[in-house]
C-alpha cells in the first residue's frame, strides 16, 4: 500500500518562506515523478513543479527562480522549498506521484501568503 502525505503549510506573511514536504510510504519516491500541484481561491489545479524520475526539475513560470524541489539522501520525502512567497502563491497544495503508472496523492496542505 502508498500513502501520501503533504506537510509543512501554514500562514506566512509576503516575502517569507516555507518548505513543503511530501512523503511516501515505501520507497517509490525514489524513482517516481512527483509534481507539485496548487488550488487557489478559483478552485483550478495550477501546475508548481515536476521533479522526475532521474533528477530533473523543471518550474512554472510563475514560480521560477523562487521554489526549489528536491529529494533527501533517504528517498522518502520530496520537498517544495518556497522562498519570496506572494499573496498570488496562497492555495492548497499536493503532491502526485507518479510510479510505475500509479497515481497516488495526498490530502494537501493549506499554504497562506497575507499580512
Amino acid at each position: 500500500q502508498v500513502q501520501i502525505t503533504e506537510s509543512g503549510g501554514g500562514l506566512v506573511q509576503p516575502g517569507g518562506s516555507l518548505r513543503l514536504s511530501c512523503a511516501a510510504s515505501g520507497t517509490i519516491l525514489g524513482t517516481a515523478i512527483v509534481k507539485w500541484y496548487r488550488q487557489g481561491s478559483g478552485r483550478q489545479h495550477e501546475w508548481v513543479a515536476t521533479m522526475g524520475g532521474y533528477g530533473s526539475s523543471s518550474y512554472a513560470d510563475s514560480v521560477k527562480g523562487r521554489f526549489t524541489i528536491s529529494r533527501d539522501n533517504t528517498k522518502t520525502m520530496v520537498y517544495l522549498q518556497m522562498n519570496n512567497l506572494k499573496p498570488e502563491d496562497t492555495g492548497v497544495y499536493y503532491c502526485l506521484v507518479n510510479s510505475y503508472d500509479n497515481l497516488y496523492w495526498g490530502q494537501g496542505t493549506q499554504v497562506t501568503v497575507s499580512s
